[in-house]
Order: structure tokens, then C-alpha cells, then sequence
């Protein structure tokens, strides 16, 4: 029962309502009740039964729901609407509008006690505080809807555990994003909850811990597993979001053109669902594509896309990490000078904290320039500190190129045996790449169950 549905409650809505309506007790209460009954509920001695609560609305032209609980009449569709009209503001990438769309209504939905709407809504402020770069918010946000969603079933509560696990991520703390998504499949494929869309959000988002780990067997299998689900799956933009993240397996297993036509699937998915935050990620990838493939013109174009699209969007972070692949482009096209610019630059926004494994990326880079204009103890520093980051976050997949950069680095300006301890630690790396928390992969769908097939 709300504040508003206790019985001094219900009697000042009464009162209010009928004095409104000029009408005296005595004509209220006609012809089922008395005018001494209508005056012990507008006193609030006691609380009409579900007869007489119908009554009286009746009589004074509202909705029992109205009446009962306060709420406007047609509130819930309302705030559903205004929920859609948010989530639709965050696709195009007004994030600060979005978040207050979605706080109006989560502020209206505590008011009137309208307990359906709020996690959704609490799930769009982690994902604008997520958008923004804001990452201690955005775990709140989504811890907070997990704690409103705690009696609901396990697919419900998806959306809020992957929100937690990319929070994490961008945290630079990739062993626990991975535990979390991996405790969630772990739960659902032994439950027998085999939710495609649930179980395809959640292995899509394992893709991206599991290749900054080093694991890409592993990540391989969950893209596998998300391709198996596609089919089953009904929203759409899960399917486009498949598409972006299976394009990483397949750039780090050489197949850059396969890379390509997958990313060219999410990018028409996106422009059709008019995602324009996502759309801005697509360009990004595409960008990482090209520059794998050696087009580097044609990165610099689809990355300097993204990052004027992430910049409009007010996405801080997430454009700070496209400088850093864009300053590897132009580093590689011979422009030194403005890719050390540009990494300096955002070096003091990003770091373990946020983007552990883009600020190691621009340590990298940065050591490398070092190098090209002959300054090998700057060099060294920004290897060390990349290096640092790199073990911090787990992120294996990066540090046995790193410890191969530094060695050759220590073996060239004449300390060999030091080089030969980075060259035997980033072996040590390559033969064992990250494993996670839980060890064993979680457990595959039985995907005939999973896909209705």
C-alpha cells in the first residue's frame, strides 16, 4: 500500500474531488450510502471498501485507480511513452537530454508508487551515465535496476548485469566483467531460461573482456554461440550489436574482410533502427578494420567519422579511445607530431580508471614515437607505464607485444639480460593468455531449445 492509498489519502482525494465538483456529502453518497459515511472517509477514520471506492468515482466522474491510488488517470501509458521518447532521444546520441527524460520519469514513477517503469528507467540513466563516461554512476545506476528487477527472472535482469560488466570493463577491471557475464549465461543455460535475446546480449558483450584478455578461443566460442542465437533473437539491434562485436574475432584471426562485411551488416542495422551512438561505434570498428588491412586513408576517414559523431554525442571517453587508434593512423602515415599531440592531450583524462587499456594503447604509441626520433629512456618510460597498466587491468591479449617492444628496446641500448626477463615474461603471456575468474568457458545453450528450433 503507497502513502497515497492510506485512508487519509484516499479521504482528501475525496473531499478535494467533490468540493471541486460542488457536491455536498448527502449527494456523494446517494443512493448506496450516507452522507455520515462520506464524512468518516473524508476524515480518513476509515478506508472504503473496493464497492464503495467504485461508487464514489462514479459519482465523481474519475477512475477507480485514479481515486484509489492518486495516480492520473492513463499515468503507466504515459510514462511507458515517455520512456520510449527517452530511449529513442539516447539512440540519437543526446545523452544529456535522454538522461533527463528518463529521470523525469523515474521521478514521477516513485511519486505515484508506479514500481513497473522504474527499473527500465534506472537502466536508462546507467546507460546515458555509461554513454558519458561516468563510471562509478553507471555501475550505481544498474546496480540499483538489478535490486528493483531481484524478484524477477534472470532475463529480465540481463540488460543491468551486462550494463554492470561494460562499466566494469571500461574500468579496466576485465577479470570481473567477465565473471559477472559469465555467473549470468552460467545461470540461465542450467536453469533452462534460454532467453535467445538475454543469452545473445550477454554473450555478445563476453566478446570484448575475452579479446583484451588475450582469451580469443574463448571469444571465438561466445561469437559462435551469439551467431547460433541470431535467429531467435527479436530485437533487432542485439543482432547488429552481434554483427560489431563478432567482427573482433574475426580482425584477430587475419580475416579482415569478413570483418568488414560483418560490420557493413550491424552498420545497415543501425542506420535503419537510426541508432546513432551505436552507428558511431560501427564507424570506429570499421576504422580499426581498415587500419589492420593497411588502407590507412580509409581508416583515418571512418575514424575521424566516429570520433565527430562520439564528440557530438558528448560521449568523452569513448572519443578519447578513438584518438588513440586514430593517433596509432596517423602516426603510421608519417604524421608524428600530430599523433603525439593528440595522445598528450587526452593521456590526462583517460587512465586506470577509465580506459585502462586505450591509456596503455597511448603509452604504447607514445614510446614508439619516442623511438622514431631517438629517444630511448622516454621510450622505455612509456613501456613501463604501459606495461603497468596492462598487468593491472589483465589484459593479456596486448602485453606480450608490449613485453616484445620493451626487450627489444633493453637488448638494443645493451642491457640483454634485463631484455632476456621482458622477452621470458611475454612468452609467459602468449602461451597463457587470460583465463577468467571461473576458469572452465560457461556453458552453451542447447540451441535448438534456445531458438525455438
Amino acid at each position: 500500500m503507497t502513502a497515497e492509498s492510506e485512508p487519509d489519502g484516499v479521504g482528501r482525494r475525496v473531499q478535494r474531488l467533490r468540493r471541486e465538483r460542488r457536491l455536498t456529502q448527502r449527494m456523494l453518497a446517494e443512493p448506496a450510502y450516507t452522507a455520515a459515511y462520506v464524512s468518516t472517509v473524508e476524515a480518513g477514520r476509515v478506508h472504503p471498501s473496493e464497492t464503495a471506492l467504485r461508487h464514489l468515482a462514479d459519482r465523481l466522474g474519475v477512475t477507480y485507480d485514479e481515486l484509489a491510488t492518486g495516480r492520473p488517470a492513463h499515468l503507466v501509458a504515459e510514462l511507458k511513452l515517455a520512456l520510449t521518447e527517452a530511449q529513442s532521444t539516447l539512440a540519437d546520441g543526446d545523452t544529456a537530454e535522454a538522461a533527463r527524460r528518463f529521470a523525469a520519469v523515474l521521478d514521477r514513477a516513485a511519486h505515484h508508487g508506479v514500481d513497473a517503469v522504474r527499473p527500465a528507467a534506472v537502466l536508462g540513466l546507467g546507460d546515458c551515465a555509461l554513454e558519458a563516461g561516468r563510471l562509478d554512476e553507471a555501475r550505481e545506476r544498474f546496480e540499483e535496476a538489478e535490486h528493483l528487477l531481484a524478484a524477477e527472472p534472470l532475463p529480465r535482469r540481463a540488460a543491468a548485469i551486462r550494463g554492470r560488466a561494460v562499466a566494469h570493463l571500461l574500468a579496466g577491471e576485465l577479470r570481473y566483467a567477465c565473471y559477472l557475464l559469465e555467473t549470468a549465461i552460467d545461470q540461465l543455460n542450467r536453469s533452462g531460461l534460454h532467453d535467445p535475446d538475454a543469452l545473445l546480449l550477454l554473450y555478445s558483450a563476453a566478446i570484448g573482456p575475452y579479446m583484451d584478455m588475450g582469451a580469443h578461443a574463448r571469444a571465438a566460442q561466445a561469437a559462435e554461440l551469439a551467431l547460433a542465437l541470431a535467429p531467435g533473437a527479436t530485437d533487432p539491434a542485439l543482432v547488429a550489436g552481434l554483427h560489431r562485436s563478432v567482427a573482433r574475432t574475426l580482425i584477430a584471426d587475419g580475416r579482415a574482410a569478413e570483418a568488414d562485411a560483418s560490420l557493413a551488416k550491424a552498420q545497415e542495422l543501425y542506420q535503419r533502427l537510426r541508432l546513432t551512438s551505436d552507428l558511431a561505434k560501427c564507424h570506429w570498428m570499421r576504422g580499426y578494420v581498415h587500419a589492420q588491412a593497411g588502407d590507412l586513408a580509409e581508416a583515418e576517414r571512418e575514424l575521424h567519422t566516429a570520433r565527430g559523431m562520439l564528440a557530438s554525442q558528448q560521449a568523452e571517453l569513448f572519443t578519447h579511445q578513438v584518438d588513440v587508434e586514430l593517433a596509432d593512423v596517423l602516426r603510421r602515415r608519417g604524421r608524428r607530431r600530430e599523433a603525439e599531440d593528440l595522445l598528450r592531450s587526452l593521456l590526462d583524462r583517460i587512465g586506470p580508471d577509465r580506459g585502462a587499456v586505450h591509456a596503455a594503447g597511448a603509452h604504447r604509441l607514445l614510446g614508439l614515437i619516442a623511438e622514431d626520433r631517438g629517444a630511448p629512456t622516454a621510450a622505455e618510460e612509456h613501456y613501463t607505464t604501459a606495461l603497468d597498466l596492462l598487468e593491472r587491468a589483465g589484459a593479456a591479449g596486448d602485453l606480450a607485444d608490449l613485453c616484445r617492444l620493451l626487450g627489444d628496446l633493453l637488448r638494443r641500448t645493451g642491457r640483454t639480460e634485463r631484455a632476456l626477463d621482458v622477452y621470458r615474461a611475454g612468452l609467459g603471456h602468449r602461451a597463457a593468455p587470460g583465463t577468467t575468474t571461473l576458469g572452465p568457458a560457461p556453458a552453451g545453450p542447447p540451441i535448438a531449445a534456445a531458438t525455438g528450433r
